[in-house]
């Protein structure tokens, strides 16, 4: 792969030289259909080595940049959707010289300046943290009809749409006032706008996606023009006061639906309601995409050597939370790291991976399991300071590190950059629960977990419900909250002790027994819960409300 980078890189250098000074003559007319590039207004010229613009005239009028910076693009646009490597490109767009990595993000930051001027959002060439950049805008060639965009590679890298990917299309207006498209469009934007927030996901723009508005829908198509594997669609249809917004989400190259959800709201504040629905969908999807994206790695043999790859099969033993799971999965973000030392992901999730070892007792030494991930929660945060999960790692260490305002702020900074970070809102929740503020847990929870109703991690979710429905004093919701939880996985406990203390607060002594010789397999005393606990409540009085419970429960 290696040797047709260069090789491509060689030939836009060779051609740019040949054509030096032609730049504003009618060299264009006479060039070969195969080597145009069309996309957001600009037409590439891959033989002359010139970048027009099209907003001024048929043929366009020449932007003046230099031969390395039209070979970075010609490479990029000319594999639209494909992921190259800052090495990969340092190698093709400098072949056999050594400069330091400052050259290629000056070009990469003239290119934004010229491509995304009048872009609505988001950039033409993604930065992809950890990985390297992707051009992301739909690519058009003049003329011919087999050859691929760039004819010196016929391609590049062996999976194509490797990238966690989506567009969202424009939801239809099925109202009976078609002025009311306003509406739909909204959602469209916002729905862009909150996808974009999670990091690790490319996500199309508005202006692109709304190209395909009033047009026949072939997801397969969809997906294949523009380098995606999911597609988001919707409708949204308004009734006097009530509105019912549909939305499903896509598999582009199976055709299958992986989710669908109807979403009925009273029409009260227009802005405010498709804030709200538009937050809801992102948030629900996320960790439907992401559970796609890892069983579909996970079913099939490990096919490269790749950083990515590996990260998303540790994320696959994640979720299945076992002490077993927990070893794997942290050994496969190792082999992530060891590929690629600055990909902010699996720094991230390695920290999360051997924070909840240590509080679950399945570390050999649960101080060091803190302290490394502490510093791996850090470094994700200063590769991309902009990673909501870095912020995210930072406050579970120090929740459970007794750093109370530190898991606050970062929890909370986690929110601001992405309001649709469900998780995010449930552990700020816990925090107020901890800090003796149970009533604003409880709005805090119910948030998150509205935000993604069936997050493949509900179960360690819901005991902040429980134990702040406990702290009120509402025995009965802590009871349900937390058998919801044990019910969904049975390796964590924490969601138990609300049902067992809860059970014995309500006189329910025999039930809460039963429930008690499940939990002593888990957490074979008191003075284990206890001293657990000591790490989270600041209040003594909160810790010694459960204590009891499970004290009349039997639980010595």
């Amino acid at each position: 792969m290696d040797a047709r980078l260069t090789l491509f890189a060689m030939v836009m250098e060779y051609r740019c030289k040949l054509m030096a000074g032609s730049v504003g003559s009618n060299r264009v007319d006479m060039l070969g259909s195969a080597d145009i590039l069309l996309f957001e207004g600009f037409r590439l010229d891959c033989r002359g080595g010139v970048l027009y613009r099209l907003d001024q005239g048929a043929l366009g009028v020449p932007i003046a940049l230099g031969a390395r910076t039209v070979a970075l693009l010609g490479l990029l646009a000319g594999r639209q959707g494909e992921v190259f490597s800052k090495d990969e490109i340092m190698k093709a767009v400098w072949p056999g010289r050594v400069v330091e990595e400052a050259n290629l993000n000056v070009q990469i930051s003239k290119l934004r300046q010229i491509l995304d001027h009048n872009r609505g959002e988001g950039s033409c060439i993604q930065t992809l943290p950890g990985r390297g950049y992707c051009f992301v805008a739909p690519v058009i060639r003049s003329g011919g009809e087999a050859e691929p965009a760039s004819p010196i590679i016929p391609e590049v890298g062996s999976i194509p749409h490797q990238r966690l990917s989506i567009v969202v299309l424009p939801f239809e207006n099925l109202s009976r006032d078609q002025d009311e498209q306003y509406f739909a469009d909204g959602i469209t934007e916002d729905l862009t706008t909150n996808l974009s927030r999670f990091t690790n996901m490319l996500v199309i723009s508005r202006n692109t996606a709304f190209t395909y508005r009033d047009k026949p829908l072939d997801t397969r198509q969809i997906g294949h023009e523009l380098g995606v594997r999911y597609v988001l669609e919707g409708s949204v249809r308004r009734s006097d006061k009530q509105v019912r917004i549909n939305a499903q989400l896509i598999d582009a190259e199976s055709d299958a639906h992986l989710w669908a959800e109807i979403f009925d709201r009273d029409l009260s504040d227009l802005f405010e309601l498709q804030d709200e629905v538009a937050a809801a969908i992102a948030g629900a999807i996320e960790p439907e995409l992401l559970k796609s994206e890892r069983d579909r790695i996970a079913r099939r043999p490990l096919q490269t050597e790749d950083a990515y790859e590996f990260y998303q099969r540790g994320l696959w033993y994640f979720y299945r939370y076992s002490k077993e799971d927990s070893v794997e999965a942290a050994a496969l973000f190792r082999r992530a790291l060891e590929m690629d030392a600055q990909y902010p992901q699996p720094v991230a999730q390695l920290a999360i991976t051997l924070c909840n070892a240590a509080y679950l007792g399945w570390a050999d030494d649960v101080a060091l399991n803190y302290v490394e991930a502490y510093e791996l929660a850090r470094r994700a945060v200063s590769l991309d300071a902009r990673y909501p999960p870095g912020h995210f790692a930072i406050g579970l260490v120090c929740m459970w590190t007794r750093r109370s305002d530190t898991a606050k702020s970062s929890f909370q900074e986690a929110i601001n950059l992405n309001p649709s970070y469900a998780a995010a809102h449930v552990l700020l929740g816990q925090m107020h629960l901890y800090g003796g503020q149970p009533a604003e847990a409880i709005a805090l929870a119910e948030k998150g977990i509205r935000l993604s109703p069936k997050d493949p991690r509900l179960f360690v979710w819901l005991p902040a419900l429980s134990g702040a429905h406990y702290q009120l004093g509402h025995y009965a919701e802590a009871v349900e909250a937390g058998r919801r939880s044990w019910m969904l996985n049975r390796n964590w406990p924490a969601g138990l002790r609300y049902v067992v203390a809860g059970l014995a607060q309500l006189g329910r002594i025999e039930e809460a027994k039963a429930a008690l010789k499940e939990l002593k397999l888990l957490n074979p005393s008191v003075v284990f819960v206890e001293s657990n606990l000591r790490r989270l409540y600041n209040d003594q009085a909160a810790i010694d409300h459960i204590l009891d419970g499970l004290r009349v429960a039997g639980f010595d």
